[in-house]
């Protein structure tokens, strides 16, 4: 580590004189003509201040925790860059990306990771394009290095208490609330230059430490935009009791964000990390609830603008959707993006709109630019590639929980049918054996010959479109002949379409060889980033949602309760979240299983046979104009 330095590469940036001049605070005439401001024009503000001139500087805050136990308090690293104006009296807010990937897997399409060339301390190469486009509209940028990652001190904790707090001390010490050092351990004031505004954003682990720090109710940050996020670990890893990511996940993660140098003096931390996660049973517990947000939405102050992939498979979309929800509850202001990629970066699949809009929100909420943009609609959907709806909410408003009923099979072996009304008579039940081995292709393929180890529920070519929005719930009256077993089901649509190809490389984009510059560069780090390009495919069916449990916790999360066997119980199985038009044509499909092994990487083994009560049970979807849409679709 390096003495704090600043380093100016060129002269002061120039400031435009014309278009709107906003300054920060009250200041006399004579102060006015002299002091910097931001320049607004068409609502949003301009390049004005020099981006290759602008300060850089490296702190290392103290935080109030020791996460590795060494008897020291751990020290977060922070990097951060300013307009040059900021010297002259310039304030500005601070959009910030907390991140443990910076020297190990590296951020954004390209992996990009943090870089000193020359060895003075100060950052020559900053992922992401946040620096190079707003700084010149008059931001500060932060990276900040989480607890026991890249320069931090410390171990990270994969959601542990550390990490949910790395970004919120940050905050505290920009606001005046804390204490910072450079390198030689000197004493760094707070900022003087700081308007006390800060926006969080990220993708995936950093959009987690964004939801964590904005569940601390911590004053100072007034927004985050979240892409991907986790907002509940136990969801990431479990599922309704069943382990979908085994081997002490946890712990395994903690290790790989950790520099090789100090994975052995963070290894007793990953040892308590592994001894209370659970991967035993997959039930709730004290541990998975401080990695959980959700249960915390009400401490939140800042505004939050949350993008997700409805077909992300990596953080699937229940964890916006519960966020989400928690959000609306709280009538927190709130915006949202849903597309039809899986784990990809709004900048890698919508990237001009993508720029605008974050633009736009940041300047309304960090610098106080009235440019309305919290009064168009609230909600961005991408409906069929390149395809995108807005709506006033989600789940769009007039969606209604709609019972689709199983009605019997017309073939012996084939699938069963779906209908808005109940079945008459007393159909006999339908039964299957749970097969540990059958994956998701095996269970959607060939509806004809249904087999022994699944059920089909397929309904009739749809008449009119049918727009499903919101989780769909599989309420199933069911018996099993052993005391535990696993359940699962499968949202399809079944006919030709052309798709989002999303299951393959690239999780629905592929990146091409031409780039496009999104604000100013140095000689050390250009603005330009590899141009991307839609995968689609033209299929005769696609996975919409799915969903597992574990037999065992149908009442309780904490709480495993055997099953008697022969004895029905009600199960409510959701599944994920989903803002999907069937078309014209098209047959909406029910597949439950067992166990889901292409859902869980833990499947059960007690091969148990399942017995379905037809004639009670039933799927309930969340239709835009309920059951009369469906009627009029043909249901």
């Amino acid at each position: 580590m390096s003495p704090l330095r600043r380093r100016t590469a060129f002269g002061v940036g120039l400031f435009a004189a014309a278009s709107l001049l906003v300054s920060q605070g009250p200041i006399t005439s004579a102060a006015a003509d002299s002091r910097p401001g931001i320049v607004v024009e068409n609502g949003v503000t301009q390049p004005v201040f020099g981006y290759a001139d602008a300060i850089r500087e490296h702190v290392w805050v103290d935080a109030p925790f020791d996460s590795d136990h060494d008897g020291a308090m751990d020290q977060i690293s922070v990097d951060i860059m300013r307009p040059r104006a900021t010297e002259q009296g310039l304030k500005v807010p601070v959009i910030m990306d907390a991140s443990p990937y910076y020297s190990t897997l590296g951020r954004g399409n390209e992996s990009e990771l943090k870089q000193d060339t020359d060895g003075d301390g100060l950052l020559d190469k900053w992922p992401l394009f946040y620096d190079n486009y707003f700084v010149p509209r008059g931001y500060a940028v932060v990276l900040l290095d989480m607890v026991g990652t890249n320069n931090s001190t410390g171990c990270p904790t994969t959601n542990g208490t550390p990490d949910n707090l790395s970004a919120k001390v940050a905050i505290d010490w920009l606001n005046g609330r804390g204490t910072a050092r450079d390198a030689a351990g000197n004493v760094v004031a707070s900022p003087r230059w700081h308007n006390g505004k800060t926006g969080m954003i990220g993708k995936s682990y950093d959009g987690n430490l964004a939801l964590a720090t904005a569940v601390t109710g911590v004053k100072g940050l007034a927004t985050i935009v979240d892409i991907a996020g986790p907002s509940n670990y136990y969801d990431y890893t479990r599922k309704n009791g069943v382990v979908t990511r085994s081997n002490h996940y946890v712990a395994s993660l903690a290790n790989t964000v950790t520099d090789p140098d100090r994975r052995e003096h963070c290894a007793p931390v990953r040892a308590e990390i592994s001894a209370a996660d659970g991967d035993a049973t997959g039930d709730y517990s004290d541990f998975w609830a401080e990695r959980n947000y959700v249960k915390d939405v009400a401490k939140v102050r800042a505004s939050v603008f949350m993008v997700h992939g409805l077909n992300d498979d990596n953080v699937r979309p229940d964890h916006f959707s519960q966020f989400w929800a928690e959000l609306a509850r709280h009538n927190v202001p709130r915006k949202l993006l849903l597309s039809q990629e899986g784990h990809v970066d709004p900048f890698d699949f919508r990237r001009t709109q993508w720029v605008d809009t974050l633009h736009r929100w940041f300047d309304n909420w960090l610098q106080g630019v009235p440019n309305k943009i919290t009064k168009e609609p609230r909600v961005d959907i991408e409906l069929s590639p390149d395809v995108f709806e807005s709506y006033r909410d989600w789940p769009i408003p007039g969606a209604r929980e709609t019972s689709l009923w199983f009605q019997p099979g017309a073939v012996a072996g084939g699938p069963a049918g779906l209908s808005v009304k109940p079945v008459k008579g007393n159909p006999a039940d339908l039964t299957f054996q749970d097969s540990p081995t059958q994956n998701e292709t095996q269970m959607v393929s060939d509806t004809s010959n249904v087999g022994p180890n699944r059920l089909v529920f397929l309904s009739e070519p749809l008449t009119a479109p049918l727009h499903v929005s919101g989780t769909p719930v599989v309420r199933l009256n069911a018996s099993a002949d052993q005391t535990d077993t696993n359940l699962g089901a499968v949202l399809v649509d079944y006919g030709p379409q052309t798709r989002v190809s999303w299951e393959t490389s690239g999780e629905g984009i592929r990146t091409l060889t031409t780039e496009d510059c999104w604000g100013e560069s140095s000689p050390s780090d250009d603005a330009c980033y590899k141009q991307t390009a839609k995968n689609v495919v033209t299929s005769d069916r696609e996975r919409i949602s799915k969903g597992v449990m574990d037999a065992l916790n149908r009442n309780s999360l904490t709480t495993p309760e055997p099953l008697v066997p022969g004895q029905k119980y009600d199960f409510d199985l959701p599944l994920l979240p989903v803002d999907h038009v069937f078309a014209p044509g098209h047959r909406i499909g029910l597949v439950v299983v067992g166990s889901y092994r292409s859902y869980s990487s833990v499947a059960d083994q007690t091969r148990a046979n399942i017995s379905v009560t037809t004639k009670i049970s039933n799927f309930r979807l969340p239709l835009v104009g309920g059951r009369h849409a469906a009627s009029q679709a043909g249901l």
